[in-house]
């Protein structure tokens, strides 16, 4: 099952449109969730206090647009609606303890490039162990090639099988990124580096990272891309034109988006397609 979280927001309608397209592809139901926030309405309150049915009113009018949405684009999908209460970081997670992947909106904040991302999707990202994945209000082509960060870690590994599986239920390319960096001291003059020797051993990185699910998956045509650059550069850059971006997570953090490792979190802060975060 697929869960998509919902409040009405533009970025809320390209998600449920996200969801339904991969609930239809997937051919599991999709759950459309609304968590109506009652961490304002407590303040000072009984915990047990009796919400306004306006409220009740007002999120059920939201799961019910979400779900004509959803059925309007995805005729036979097969599609639920549920109404909760508390906050929504807490209660999204929750919802999600079964399912297959999780998928939020991000209405975030700032007008520069690169805006800030929304702290509900960022929270989920770092504590949701399902596949999440974060779609701006700005809808690119689902049509686009698949993008995927390489690494030579473990964490790696759950990205790139989310990646083929994405790559083969689309009919589309897939891109493998790997960046690479001089380690600092290669900058001293007076330690010899070979580039070229840098250059093939990050191939190798991807060559072997990919070779069993090359296997695997051989209907999907897959990119080897080696840049000199930041992972963050790297992947934002190769995924301008994507359907999808995928990345790992190598969080080892305890609180906060800290569960979440440096380079998913600055690429949920600058990619413009939807971001998929894959925890090991």
């Amino acid at each position: 099952m697929i869960i998509v979280g919902v409040d009405g927001s533009v970025a809320s309608r390209a998600a449920v449109e996200w969801a339904a397209g991969d609930a239809a592809r997937r051919h599991v139901p999709l759950r459309i969730v609304h968590v109506v926030d009652t961490s304002w309405y407590q303040v000072g309150k009984r915990p047990d206090a009796t919400l306004p049915d306006s409220l009740l009113r007002a999120g059920e009018q939201v799961l019910g647009e979400a779900e004509a949405l959803a059925v309007e684009r995805q005729p036979a999908a097969e599609v639920t609606t549920e109404l909760v209460t508390g906050r929504p970081a807490e209660m999204l997670p929750a919802q999600a303890g079964g399912a297959s992947e999780l998928v939020v909106g991000s209405r975030g904040l700032g007008g520069f490039a690169g805006a800030l991302l929304g702290s509900v999707s960022m929270h989920l990202a770092g504590h949701v162990h399902c596949p999440v994945v974060v779609v701006r209000g700005e809808q690119l082509s689902a049509d686009g090639e698949i993008v995927v960060g390489v690494d030579d870690s473990p964490e790696c590994e759950p990205a790139l099988a989310y990646a083929f599986e994405q790559a083969r239920l689309r009919g589309a390319p897939l891109r493998a990124v790997h960046a690479w960096q001089l380690p600092v001291h290669a900058y001293a003059p007076e330690i010899p580096y070979d580039l070229d020797e840098v250059r093939a051993a990050s191939l190798q990185v991807v060559r072997d990272r990919l070779k069993t699910f090359s296997r695997d998956y051989p209907q999907v045509n897959v990119t080897e891309d080696v840049r000199p650059a930041h992972p963050v550069d790297a992947l934002t850059e190769a995924a301008e034109q994507a359907g999808l971006l995928v990345v790992g997570s190598h969080g080892r953090g305890a609180l906060g988006s800290a569960l979440l490792g440096s380079v998913s979190r600055n690429v949920l802060h600058h990619a413009r397609c939807p971001v998929a975060v894959v925890r090991a």
